[in-house]
């Protein structure tokens, strides 16, 4: 992960802070309107009989809303506190107990309730050391840990912007069998599934967010977003998915 890093001199001319997201972009779907992923269906077989799901880099939620139900109860870890206002307020909107805790995985593992299941969507690739990562999830989850990425880094298919603005070329590795490599290292025996995601009724929102957001990750100032989202519109983000779970050891 430290071949992603942003070089120095691109970081200290960043106009804002690069990897800060708008909440808008990971809104959990309303009820009835998605079809679930592979990766929800695999956390809802573990709480078929009721209990709570724990989303570790929950963002809006989304990972945990989907399962909720069978899940009576959601709890969010994330960052950036915005995220959980939006995991709050979206949890008393469709009446289900929630908490959240403020701050990074597994820093606040201690702190964190442990959970019937545990998911984790999209967040793996921003983890520099995956042993103590995935440990701590397990130390939360008393029946399975549910993972969910993309099988090459999700920044892969927007290379080019960082060679247009910076000719900057960015690294072809880690993958998903990178991580599933480091996971099995950390001692567990993961089953690792290939899926494509269901249409996500959220895409349009998401879409006109996007140009935003990547002139903010590629630190630029604002006033490039027209230019940026000329160039991703004909390149949609991968809908592929790496499930990765396992029955929890802890």
């Amino acid at each position: 992960m430290a071949d992603w890093a942003i070089p120095a001199e691109i970081l200290d001319g960043a106009p804002r802070q690069p990897f800060v997201f708008a909440p808008e972009i990971f809104a959990a779907p309303e009820p009835g309107t998605f079809e679930r992923s592979l990766s929800n269906r695999r956390a809802a077989e573990a709480l078929a009989g009721g209990g709570s799901v724990l989303d570790v880099g929950c963002g809006g939620g989304a990972a945990a809303f989907a399962v909720a139900p069978p899940a009576t109860e959601v709890i969010g870890t994330d960052r950036q506190t915005n995220m959980l206002e939006l995991f709050e307020a979206t949890a008393r909107r469709r009446g289900i107990a929630a908490s959240v805790v403020a701050g990074s995985w597994p820093e606040v593992a201690g702190d964190t309730p442990v959970a019937d299941v545990v998911v984790c969507h999209n967040v793996l690739y921003n983890v520099a050391d995956i042993g103590p990562f995935v440990t701590a999830l397990d130390s939360r989850a008393r029946r399975r840990v549910v993972i969910e990425i993309t099988p090459k880094h999700p920044q892969d298919r927007r290379r080019m912007l960082w060679r247009h603005f910076w000719n900057l070329e960015r690294p072809h590795e880690p993958t998903a069998a990178t991580a599933v490599e480091a996971i099995a290292e950390a001692g567990f025996d993961p089953i690792v599934e290939e899926s494509l995601l269901p249409e996500d009724p959220r895409a349009a929102v998401r879409r006109e967010f996007e140009g935003g957001q990547w002139c903010r990750n590629l630190c630029l100032p604002p006033e490039r977003e027209p230019e940026v989202a000329a160039l991703i519109a004909d390149v949609p983000f991968p809908n592929e998915r790496v499930t990765i779970w396992w029955d929890a050891q802890s």
